[in-house]
């Protein structure tokens, strides 16, 4: 079937909401019937010629006293799915009772196997039944489905087709909806992008296979079937023969429907059995897959959205626990991952990388869309920096892709693919790519929301050559290799001296007493610095690390001064040490020292954070304007203002 054919069901499909639900729901509550009755049409379809063969086998089962009955009737059924009521679609057309129809209709949807339950009720149609009924529309409804120009049946329509029209017309639903788009609809260009920068680098390395497909924040599950369809698509041009296993998790109810109800159109039901979703299963506090591993994984999880129900689930932040996000890194056992509860994008990334495969060749591949404050956001030692730091320090970063703003429905901000994998090339190695492909794109004739651009064939095929040139790609305005430690920095803390005016520069003073003096005394840059201890004597003086050397009591001693001024400087980590013992010390000599030589390193203080500044490395700056040009606005400027004057002298005359 070709797109003009889906666009005429898709066509067919909407006339029917217009048709019979134009005074019933506001039209951006159209699919809150029509997604679940495209689903039931089909799935009636499906069904008709099986459904006298599975009555009577759930009768016998019945008889037997057997209580699990879902293999067996779905045998009888010939499909992944079945209806025990007897009825059809075409059964319940003829009651002209509308009190009859509903309670007909309840029992045909409540015989459906569990599987297709799920997503009637995360549809909440069972919701919609009442007011239907009321208005008389649900016996117009079904007659409008069952017209023969709409053929949904496997005979019009096979299951990739059918998928199609389904996954249009969610489409279309969305971009009628556009304030609601963004949240789980990720654009299918920029899905192509990501999951050719998945596939396409290892191609000739996947040997055939089965393979596990995972997406953490599924949404209506276009990921995953585009994955699974590039993959096979890559692979079947190698000459391999790939089988694929898609796993998923949802917490929006109807989204999750949608992308179950895809799958099962698709004839995937073994992987809508692998899909999980409701309000319960959120991926952050209730990981339905703790204990799997994926070979490829891609999300887009939630930018800005706050995770705080989450943390308060999982006991708190101080008290979060899951080994997902409480990692050993640089031996460090309780390496927290933990972001702020006002933005956990970061954290699903982290879900992910915890299902990396670590046993096979091929490894994991990971491919995740964020927005920009995952580049910077949060201090050294916070929760989004040591994630960054976790995954650059491991090496399992190769690229990150800058996208053109206004790619998605609901928000113009800059975005960001991240391309992750623990089985880097040899080349690759150490290092990270930068590409900036936030000019590459191709005009929308017509906004969608806020999507003004999308990515053309052409644009995505210009990201993945720069992707694969790697360090050979000879455009340093839109590609650069980093070495990892050229993203990381030393925060340190620098600390000088409590300096009281009238302060004995030769006694060692007590707690209460320096507390005193802080509360009432007069500080002064010129004043003696107060001696907080005096170390044992064989001490050394160490005054990079606040370690000085004083007279006490007619003798010289290694003492520390009270802390009285402190500051914080970051270090990058590939500062070079030049003549001294390490960058950090080469920079404190040259950027501090000279300017106040009485401080400080304060090493127990110091943590180590990571940031990626897109801004900084591919900064284009705006030429400046010619001598000539700003005297030509000038004598414009002049003239006009003088037209001006003469057109108000004349007015007053």
């Amino acid at each position: 079937m070709n797109s003009a054919s889906h666009g005429r069901i898709v066509a067919l499909i909407w006339a029917i909401a217009d048709d019979v639900l134009r005074d019933l729901y506001v039209r951006g509550k159209y699919r809150d019937v029509i997604l679940p009755f495209t689903v039931l049409r089909r799935l009636d379809s499906v069904l008709e010629p099986t459904r006298d063969n599975v009555v009577e086998t759930n009768k016998a089962l019945t008889a037997a006293g057997i209580v699990n009955k879902d293999a067996a009737l779905r045998q009888a059924a010939g499909q992944d799915f079945y209806n025990t009521s007897g009825f059809t679609l075409r059964d319940l057309r003829s009651i002209s009772s509308a009190a009859r129809l509903r309670l007909d209709f309840e029992a045909y949807l409540d015989g459906f196997s569990p599987n297709v339950q799920e997503i009637i009720d995360n549809f909440e149609l069972r919701n919609q039944i009442p007011k239907l009924t009321k208005a008389d529309a649900l016996g117009a409804l079904i007659e409008k489905f069952l017209d023969p120009d709409l053929d949904l049946s496997p005979a019009g329509l096979d299951n990739h087709a059918m998928g199609t029209v389904f996954e249009e017309l969610v489409r279309k639903f969305n971009e009628d909806n556009n304030e609601e788009a963004g949240q789980h609809w990720t654009p299918r260009d920029a899905v192509e992008l990501m999951t050719r920068l998945m596939f396409e680098p290892v191609a000739d390395r996947v040997p055939s296979g089965s393979y596990l497909l995972y997406d953490g924040a599924m949404g209506t599950g276009g990921m995953l079937t585009v994955a699974e369809d590039t993959l096979q698509r890559i692979t079947r041009k190698q000459g391999k023969k790939v089988k694929t296993h898609l796993f998923g998790q949802e917490i929006s109810s109807e989204t999750y429907a949608i992308a179950k109800a895809d799958l099962i159109l698709k004839g995937e039901g073994e992987a809508a059995d692998n899909i999980v979703g409701g309000p319960e299963w959120s991926t952050l506090s209730n990981d339905a897959f703790a204990s799997h591993e994926f070979d490829f994984m891609l999300s887009n999880p939630p930018y800005g959205k706050s995770w705080k129900t989450d943390q308060e689930r999982m006991g708190g932040a101080k008290n979060i626990r899951d080994p997902r996000f409480i990692v050993e890194h640089d031996g460090d056992s309780e390496y927290s991952l933990v972001t702020r509860s006002s933005d956990g994008q970061m954290m699903f990334m982290a879900n992910l990388i915890s299902k990396m495969k670590h046993k096979t060749p091929l490894g994991s591949r990971i491919a995740e869309v964020h927005n920009g404050s995952s580049l910077f956001t949060g201090d050294a030692g916070q929760g989004e920096s040591n994630i960054r730091r976790w995954v650059i320090e491991n090496d399992w970063l190769e690229a990150i892709v800058a996208l053109p703003l206004k790619m998605f429905y609901n928000t113009g901000i800059a975005t960001y693919v991240w391309v992750l994998t623990n089985r880097k090339e040899e080349r690759r190695k150490g290092k990270v790519q930068l590409i900036d492909a936030s000019e590459w794109f191709t005009p929308l004739r017509k906004n969608m929301g806020e999507k003004a651009v999308e990515l053309s064939t052409a644009d995505i095929d210009r990201v993945l050559a720069t992707f694969i040139a790697f360090d050979e790609a000879d455009d340093p305005d839109h590609s650069k290799v980093f070495d990892n430690r050229d993203f990381g920095y030393s925060k340190i803390v620098v600390e000088r001296p409590l300096r009281i005016v009238g302060a004995d520069p030769g006694r060692v003073y007590k707690a209460a007493e320096i507390k005193k003096m802080k509360e009432e005394g007069k500080r002064d840059e010129n004043a003696p610095a107060i001696i907080r201890k005096v170390l044992p004597l064989a001490a050394k003086p160490d005054p990079l690390h606040g370690l000085f050397e004083a007279v006490v009591d007619g003798k010289t001693r290694v003492v520390q001064y009270e802390v009285g001024e402190n500051d914080t400087e970051q270090v990058p980590l590939n500062e070079p040490a030049g003549a001294y013992g390490n960058g950090i010390e080469a920079f404190f000599r040259r950027e501090v020292l000279p300017y106040a030589p009485d401080a400080w390193i304060n090493e127990s203080k110091t943590k180590i954070g990571y940031e990626i500044s897109f801004t900084r490395h591919f900064y284009k700056p705006a030429p400046m304007r010619t001598l000539a040009e700003i005297q030509a606005d000038i004598r414009a400027l002049e003239a006009e203002t003088e037209d001006r004057i003469s057109e108000i002298a004349g007015g007053s005359q």
